[in-house]
């Protein structure tokens, strides 16, 4: 390995100008494929084959949900906190903007001829005019015309049917002509194909008109996509510069030189543009790797380069020419940086065991990336260098630079991870393993969660900085926080709501019973919605009462049925079903599952209050359905958005051990044989290894720490600590490797391994936890959760490196490596044998 890249090095140095025209036409050409980008994703994102997923795809198979009422709701809000939006102007007000917004021509195709609002002010107008079928204008003029107590009757009529309280609030006091807050809901025509609204035209009609009425919102796409645009624009304003200046800082700090700046940025670049053009070109789906690829190709070009130039700066001695000490580097540091592109590819592309398609493909093109930064930083990067000094010395600068790990400043603290390692080895080793543990315990104690969603909270400091860095809370944000605390979606299929499945034996008598005794269990649990004080659940009783009350024949068989007076059948069963279906089939289907003639499952729909946390739904729901059933007969699931989230992560948590297991045996065996090949030692790729599974505990305990949840998007970086992580071993093993072969010493290989290569890798460590500590600035607690663990593993990858890993080789050279006689000062023992 170490001759091809050898030869590989003396071309590049010896042929830069050739190299450089070369890749930057091949860059051209790879670049290209960016244009047959896939920006989605082509794998489903959701769970893989949670048990809680497939009983939500048995409902949606055999109960179907739909809408319960024609055409598509889009709904309008109206609010006046100090006043009454249900005074006879307020009303007239909402009658004046339908007939606005009606004046567009695609909102009024999209509306029935006949209707087409649902509103407090189209029920009191219809009232007031003496008929349902009253047109707008009609309306508008039996309003206008109609006395404020006249007004205030019709409203308290208008508002006393449970349907019509819809469009209040669920504070809204019955019997009253008064409240804050309404909503009127267009009954758009649904499109032929079945499309939903998002985005449509005649949407963006009430949007704007509501935009210009005061005390008028909505919260369809239109509100949602301009917020995230002022969201968007926050994020670039803050974060982004914060990132650009750190890492700018930082390697200001780390070369000290404008010009390797520079280069090294050019590389970074290269290395991202490549990565999506090789995306493009093989058409894979670019999905997350859209969002994560740049920041983890950018952190990993970065360290690549620091890599090459402070080698070049080590071997460039008084008197050197430019291509000779460059050759001489990137043959070095090449071998290392080819182990680290295989060993992150191999960690990277462990994911490819994962359940979600999203992480399968965010781990092949975040591999694709790794393969283009390491191209990149042994041809073009290193011959640009090349060309620039050479061009720049011929005017005469002196373009030596001293590594960053030799100064003055840095040398001793580096150092002092192999003077550890040489006077308490042992004791080194022993309390990374008690930390290590400690760490590891942490695991089952994280909280688990399916995606790590946004509270809308923004912090008042970021809201106080100066113009225009300072955060604004959006109105999007503030009306969705309003409409949730208050309000069910005008959309059935939109509404918050969970439902408890029940299967086996539904015929038994104590079925209903059983049902009954979880909804009691539910109005109990503090999750569920109240409208006017009742709770709207939907389920097999709730269907009979309804029908009962209508057909009398059905009526009969229900009380029949009902032994003990407590209104929940308990006997014929089977009986009771069939004469629900035989009286209202449709009603019947929503809540009890007949298949060939036999009736296999009933369901609970539970209504859930927006403000209820997913734990907290997931807690009470489960408990529902451990209520209802009773493991022999009958069997019940709570499924919903919670529980499925909550499944999701549970198989999250199970992935990512899959996930680490199979990366950290990979890597294991791969360097076991590499090192064999290139140092005869493979046990020397084994204690490589050993810091990762190291790394991975402690970043498990300062997950539990920083209070972390296990996500989906943290689970990916969690098995990215291995590819991170493997990077700063594999350097200070083979410089340390390559400095025992040249010196014979242990002690001064540590200590050029540790102070050389490890004054890169403080560079590249710096730089990465700067740009990533910028996402803490983040509104979304994704990206700073994001933030805080890829900060948190390349510290303590940098941490172990200097200081643990050392240890760990000295008690290999003592006890495994055959140490030739002139290590004798080092303190080393020889084993007598080459492994």
């Amino acid at each position: 390995m170490r001759e091809l890249f050898s030869k590989m090095a003396q071309f590049v140095t010896d042929h830069n100008r050739l190299v450089v025209v070369v890749m930057l036409l091949l860059t051209a050409g790879v670049g290209a494929g960016v244009t047959n980008l896939q920006v989605g994703s082509a794998a489903d994102a959701s769970t893989g084959d949670t048990e809680v997923a497939q009983k939500q795809n048995y409902i949606q198979n055999h109960y179907g949900d739909q809408n319960d009422s024609a055409g598509t709701p889009a709904a309008v809000y109206v609010r006046d906190d100090g006043g009454n939006v249900l005074s006879k102007e307020s009303l007239l007000e909402s009658l004046r903007y339908q007939q606005a917004v009606r004046e567009n021509e695609t909102v009024a195709a999209a509306l029935p001829e006949k209707g087409g609002v649902v509103g407090v002010s189209n029920l009191v107008a219809k009232q007031l005019a003496g008929s349902p079928d009253a047109t707008l204008d009609e309306q508008l003029s039996a309003l206008e015309s109609a006395s404020d107590s006249e007004v205030e009757q019709s409203v308290k009529k208008a508002l006393s049917g449970a349907a019509a309280r819809q469009l209040m609030p669920k504070d809204y006091e019955p019997g009253t002509a008064s409240a804050t807050s309404r909503r009127m809901v267009f009954q758009f025509e649904t499109e032929a194909d079945g499309s939903s609204l998002e985005g449509r035209t005649e949407t963006h009609a009430l949007y704007d008109r509501a935009k210009d009425t005061t005390g008028y919102f909505t919260l369809g796409a239109h509100a949602q996509s301009d917020s995230l645009r002022q969201t968007q624009q926050d994020t670039f304003e803050l974060v982004l510069p914060a990132a650009l200046a750190a890492i700018l800082a930082v390697l200001v700090f780390s070369y000290r030189d404008i010009v390797d700046v520079v280069v090294g940025l050019i590389g970074v670049l290269l290395s991202v543009v490549w990565m999506f053009g090789i995306l493009g070109w093989l058409q894979v789906p670019a999905g997350m790797t859209l969002v994560i690829g740049p920041v983890l190709i950018v952190g990993l070009s970065v360290d690549y380069g620091l890599h090459v130039f402070m080698r070049y700066r080590e071997e460039r001695k008084e008197g050197d020419d430019i291509r000779g000490p460059m050759n001489r580097a990137l043959s070095s540091v090449a071998v290392a940086i080819g182990l680290v592109t295989i060993t992150t590819g191999v960690g990277f592309m462990s994911n490819v065991t994962s359940d979600f398609g999203v992480i399968r493909d965010l781990s092949i093109g975040i591999t694709l990336g790794v393969i283009s930064a390491f191209v990149i930083f042994v041809t073009i990067v290193p011959a640009m260098k090349v060309s620039i000094d050479g061009f720049l010395e011929g005017f005469g600068f002196d373009r030596r630079k001293q590594p960053l790990g030799k100064t003055r400043l840095l040398e001793p603290i580096l150092g002092s991870g192999a003077d550890l390692a040489r006077k308490a080895a042992p004791v080194v080793i022993v309390a990374a393993l008690v930390a290590g543990t400690a760490g590891g315990v942490m695991w089952n104690d994280l909280d688990r969660q399916s995606i790590q969603r946004d509270d809308g909270d923004i912090a008042e400091w970021k809201q106080n900085l100066p113009e225009p860095l300072a955060w604004d809370v959006t109105e999007f944000n503030q009306h969705s926080q309003f409409v949730n605390e208050r309000y069910r979606s005008a959309d059935q299929s939109d509404r918050r709501k969970s439902q408890v499945l029940v299967e086996g034996d539904v015929t038994d008598p104590k079925t209903l019973e059983r049902l009954a005794d979880g909804r009691e269990r539910a109005a109990e649990s503090g999750i569920v919605f109240e409208q006017s004080g009742t709770v709207p659940f939907v389920g097999p009783v709730s269907v009979m009462e309804s029908v009962a009350a209508e057909d009398e024949e059905f009526a009969s068989v229900f009380r029949e049925a009902d032994t003990d007076g407590n209104g929940v059948p308990d006997q014929n069963l089977e009986q009771v079903y069939t004469a629900l279906y035989d009286a209202a089939p449709e009603k019947a289907a929503q809540v009890v599952e007949r298949t060939d003639g036999e009736f296999r499952s009933v369901r609970l729909v539970v209504p859930i209050e927006p403000s209820a946390s997913y734990e907290t739904q997931t807690e009470q729901m489960r408990a529902v359905a451990d209520t209802v059933g009773d493991d022999e007969t009958l069997t019940a699931t709570a499924v919903g958005r919670a529980t499925v989230s909550a499944a999701e992560s549970e198989q999250t948590a199970e992935n990512i051990l899959t996930t680490l297991i199979v990366a950290l045996i990979a890597v294991f065996v791969m360097l076991m044989l590499v090192y064999r090949l290139t140092q005869g030692s493979a046990t020397l790729g084994a204690v490589t290894v050993i810091p990762i599974v190291l790394v991975t505990a402690l970043v498990v305990g300062g997950m539990y720490l920083l209070d972390v949840p296990l996500t989906l998007f943290t689970s990916l970086l969690m098995s990215l600590v291995i590819g991170l992580g493997i990077d700063y071993n594999i350097h200070i093993t083979d410089r340390f490797a390559e400095e025992l072969e040249r010196t014979g010493d242990s002690y001064l290989a540590l200590r050029e391994a540790v102070t050389g290569t490890g004054g890169a890798l403080l560079g590249s460590t710096l730089t990465s936890t700067g740009a990533f500590s910028a996402l803490l600035l983040a509104s979304s607690p994704a990206l700073q959760s994001f933030g805080k663990l890829v900060v948190l593993a390349l510290t303590l990858s940098f941490v172990v490196s200097i200081f643990v890993l050392p240890s760990l080789l000295v008690v290999w050279t003592r006890y495994v490596h055959t140490m030739p006689e002139g290590d004798a000062q080092s303190g080393a023992t020889p084993a007598g044998h080459q492994d």
